[in-house]
């Protein structure tokens, strides 16, 4: 598990994949699984002055860029049309972009906000339809930023009603292969991919827990691998915990994917995961200072 450089630009800011990254999320919705109305209430809109604060937060943590996302995509989550994800996430791009010195990444399906969330300085793009909406492709053409592709089927309505698979890992490896082979021959080279298996969209415990297991299959694409596991619902199946509950279920997850390949990990609990991970990094390859 040595440690190759994967240097990835972001609209001018590195990021360095060469040991863990944790991503901080920063759902500016009502009802996110985990977090959903401590940053955005229906009533009043974006709070900014808590949301900067957990900013702050999560990069004196140790977090090296900030995932903002304006549309919940938990398993029944309602549809918000374009205008209110706009309005969700843009201040809040706008703001992140002007305070802080670091990577805010978008996490959106639609190409309207990708260019606008750009054009305010966002320097990735996240996106758990993998550039599958109309024009999203085209959009990560011409802003020439680096995406995330994540795997998921169905969609957010629909995706956890009754989720199957001949084989998950293999399913999902092909259908990564695919969507990265269509990036690049739309003009989005390989070296601004990032892939994402994406635990818990569309899947069983099951099923999260067999791609788990064979995550270094997804090796084979050669591509930084993100995960999602932070107090996921399967993490809280296992432990019969509720979400608040789950954080050791979910740094255990996040050690066993870094020892299988994983080097993004998007998280609710930037401290804890930036330890866990850093003593796994050095454990994994003996390279702690004595």
């Amino acid at each position: 598990m040595g440690a190759t450089s994967r240097v990835i630009d972001c609209a001018g800011r590195r990021l360095d994949l060469a040991a863990p990254c944790v991503m901080g999320i920063l759902n500016i919705t009502p009802d996110s699984f985990s977090d959903g109305g401590r940053l955005y209430r229906s009533s009043s809109g974006v709070q900014l002055d808590p949301l900067l604060a957990t900013a702050q937060q999560m990069l004196a943590e140790g977090a090296q860029l900030l995932d903002v996302g304006g549309e919940s995509t938990r398993p029944g989550a309602a549809e918000v049309s374009l205008q209110q994800e706009l309005d969700r996430v843009i201040p809040v791009v706008e703001r992140l972009t002007a305070e802080f010195d670091t990577i805010v990444s978008i996490d959106t399906s639609r190409p309207e906000l990708m260019r606008e969330a750009a054009r305010h300085g966002a320097g990735l793009i996240n996106d758990v339809r993998a550039l599958r909406q109309p024009g999203a492709l085209a959009a990560a053409v011409e802003l020439e930023l680096p995406v995330c592709l994540m795997h998921m089927q169905g969609d957010p309505q629909t995706m956890q009603q009754a989720p199957g698979y001949q084989d998950v890992v293999e399913e999902v490896r092909i259908f990564l292969a695919q969507r990265v082979a269509q990036c690049e021959a739309a003009g989005l080279p390989r070296s601004r991919l990032i892939i994402d298996p994406g635990f818990g969209f569309g899947k069983t415990v099951a099923h999260n827990l067999t791609l788990l297991q064979h995550l270094d299959h997804l090796a084979e694409l050669d591509l930084p691998l993100l995960v999602g596991l932070s107090r996921k619902s399967m993490i809280g199946a296992i432990l019969d915990r509720p979400v608040e509950a789950r954080l050791h279920g979910t740094l255990a997850a996040q050690v066993v994917a870094l020892e299988r390949g994983a080097r993004l990990f998007r998280v609710h609990d930037v401290a804890p995961a930036v330890d866990a991970l850093r003593v796994a990094w050095a454990i994994f390859n003996e390279n702690v200072d004595r």
